[in-house]
């Protein structure tokens, strides 16, 4: 059965000559199988569907008539406004209006949210022409911002008040006048998010979603995002924009765990960490499995403009694809702060595949978070992904980079990207490889990062968990010993020092290989011991003696890499390419799109590397898991970022063949 949604209709009854009104009428009559066409539009409802499909040949299918044109929205025009002597305009609404709860009373919060006391946060936001405003503390903030906050948004801020009857909304708009704008407040939670789990096998297909009153979406609490199936299997969202969320756009997980819900924030009894173990072993004992949960697809989407996070998920992510999807402009303005923050952040990534993806203009790009086994991160171009020039860092995780690998046990295989912003990874795990790619960037906190109160405290290191190959089983937990890391066929390649990051870096007190730094290459694995020393450790007499040596750094593994202008190798690499020719590498920006100036493959000579594959990589050392495809079977680094073959003898780095001239990264 196919339903028609016409928002201009007067019938109602779902025929294409006479429509339903609403998506959310659509819904309530939808049944596997069927499809919902929505005609084009601006429908502001929360759809929260009552049910899903029952398989994937049996999915319920919404989607727009045509693929840009139908707008789900959580925001309501905002008009009346008047200006005051302090140059301020108002606006205001009555309260009646928030039927999804009061956003402009509910502040953003929850475990690893880093609040400001001296300036709240709220659910809610404020648009002007369809372009997010920062929020000001006080009124005499919003009078007098700070440059720091018009850099941050030069579109303007907005502060409200609320009482029992009205809100009221202040703006500056710093000299434009609302009166002949689009104006525009966040009123609903979600947009298309189930009301419960195991909503299974919806298509979302070429909406544009935008603007929710969405909390904070930490690992140990509900994940809420503007859109997402909740706790569920099998949805695919395609080909939509994704925008304006306050906090999360998409979210592929968690449920509600009532019990343990923020319980860090609420109690403080327990240290985050633990109640996150809590949580993972909830779930394994209420039923999370690759029957029930996960497989979701997420491809083709244009994701921009969220406080938190582009995508998030904690263990509902599980064995899902999310590519060649377009992610910018998340949290750069840093208004949100937190260790939730990235383009795309995942916990227990568990056989996930990211690939073909573009993330720049993010405080991150990529965050895998605990239990990334199996998760793979292929052929995307990562850039920009740093502070803002010009803000002030106000968190050490304000730093930024464009993959942040944390506290896991792999295998995580990390091949064929782009990774060119200043920092290109925070590395604080184990079990990773690192094939094809060409960095730019910094590798930091390499041997640190894993113990919540410092490394003064040995009895505060990290266990997670790590599980039955390609399964949610869990087979142990461990601390992180650092190393296991793997380097083959990568390109090096050392650019020019940012001021404002050195600065920064320089004030931390953490600089250094195994802090934070701007030095490019695998320099920080340094001392590290290459796997026959390690092995070669484990004599019967130290077996029953030595118990120490179970906690000592893994092995490093590493050949064929390419180190150019000045990026530095770490000695476990016994046969670097190390080049004092200093190659050109600028990335600028023509007529909107974003390239990458450089020379380098005039001189990158051949490594006599053979084709990178499961025999090469072998197992990650915990999970005693093979580096091999989602479904088991033996993986062989043949294809490039484009798509091509590559020779029995690759070329270092992520082409099959040198490209010739600048390399367009959109």
């Amino acid at each position: 059965m196919v339903y028609y949604v016409d928002l201009h209709t007067r019938e109602s009854i779902g025929s294409r000559e006479y429509p339903f009104r609403t998506i959310s009428e659509a819904a309530a009559v939808a049944v596997p199988g069927d499809e919902v066409v929505v005609l084009p539009g601006i429908y502001r409802e929360k759809v929260d569907p009552p049910r899903g499909g029952t398989s994937d040949d049996r999915r319920i299918v919404y989607r727009a008539e045509k693929a840009g044109t139908v707008i789900v929205t959580g925001a309501e025009p905002l008009t009346g406004w008047t200006q005051g002597a302090d140059g301020l305009w108002r606006a205001a609404v009555p309260n009646a209006r928030f039927t999804d709860g009061q956003p402009y009373q509910d502040c953003v919060d929850g475990d690893w949210f880093y609040a400001d006391p001296q300036w709240p946060v709220h659910r809610g936001q404020l648009f002007a022409q369809d372009r997010p405003l920062m929020e000001a503390a006080d009124p005499a903030q919003l009078a007098s911002p700070p440059e720091w906050m018009m850099t941050a948004c030069p579109e303007g801020c907005w502060h409200a008040q609320t009482d029992g009857h009205e809100t009221v909304f202040m703006v500056n708009l710093y000299g434009r006048d609302p009166q002949t704008l689009e104006m525009e407040y966040t009123v609903r939670r979600t947009v298309f998010h189930p009301g419960r789990e195991h909503v299974d096998y919806i298509t979302l297909s070429g909406f544009v979603f935008c603007k929710a009153a969405t909390q904070w979406a930490p690992p140990t609490a509900y994940q809420e995002g503007m859109i997402g199936p909740r706790w569920a299997k099998g949805w695919i969202i395609e080909d939509c924009e994704i925008y304006g969320s306050r906090c999360v756009g998409v979210t592929l997980g968690k449920y509600l765990q009532p019990g343990n819900e923020n319980k860090w924030t609420r109690q403080g009894l327990k240290h985050g960490t633990q109640t996150e173990r809590d949580a993972v072993m909830q779930a394994v004992n209420e039923g999370w499995s690759r029957e029930t949960v996960g497989s979701h697809t997420v491809c083709r989407c244009h994701i921009h403009d969220c406080g938190q996070a582009g995508i998030a998920g904690h263990m509902g992510c599980v064995f899902s694809v999310i590519e060649d999807n377009h992610i910018h402009h998340i949290n750069m303005d840093q208004q949100l702060l937190g260790a939730e923050i990235a383009g795309i952040k995942l916990h227990a990534a568990i056989d996930t595949v990211i690939r073909r993806n573009r993330i720049h203009h993010c405080t991150r790009g990529i965050w895998l978070d605990w239990q990334a086994q199996g998760t793979r991160v292929t052929a995307n171009i990562l850039h920009h992904n740093r502070p803002l020039p010009g803000l002030p860092l106000r968190s050490a995780l304000s730093l930024g980079e464009d993959l942040f690998v944390e506290v896991s046990h792999g295998p995580t295989l990390i091949d064929h990207n782009l990774l060119l912003s200043p920092c290109a990874g925070r590395i604080s795990t184990q079990g990773i490889a690192f094939a094809h790619n060409l960095i730019a960037g910094s590798f930091t906190c390499v041997g640190t990062g894993t113990h919540n109160a410092g490394l003064d405290h040995p009895d505060s290191a990290r266990y997670t968990p790590y599980h039955v190959p390609h399964s949610t089983l869990v087979a142990g937990f461990m601390t992180i010993l650092h190393g296991d890391a793997r380097f083959y066929s990568n390109i090096f390649v050392q650019q020019d020092e940012d001021p404002q990051l050195a600065e920064f870096v320089a004030a931390t007190g953490r600089a250094g290989l195994n802090g934070f730094h701007l030095t490019c290459g695998t320099l920080p694995w340094d001392g590290y011991p290459a796997p026959k020393a390690y092995f070669a450790r484990f004599t019967p007499e130290r077996i029953r003696s030595d118990r120490a040596m179970y906690y000592e750094h893994l092995p490093v593994y590493a050949g064929g890499n390419v180190y150019f202008n000045g990026a530095k190798p770490c000695d476990a690499d016994e046969k670097p390419i190390v080049l004092d020719r200093r190659v050109s590498f600028r990335l600028t920006e023509r007529d909107g799109r974003w390239v990458l100036e450089t020379d380098l493959y005039r001189y990158l000579p051949e490594s006599g590397m053979p084709l990178v594959d499961s025999g090469l990589l072998g197992c990650a050392f915990e999970s005693e898991q093979r580096f091999e495809t989602p479904d088991g079977e033996f993986l062989t680094l043949d294809t490039d970022l484009n798509g091509m073959k590559h020779a029995a003898a690759p070329l270092c780095g992520p082409f099959a063949q040198a490209p010739e001239g600048n390399i367009d990264l959109d």
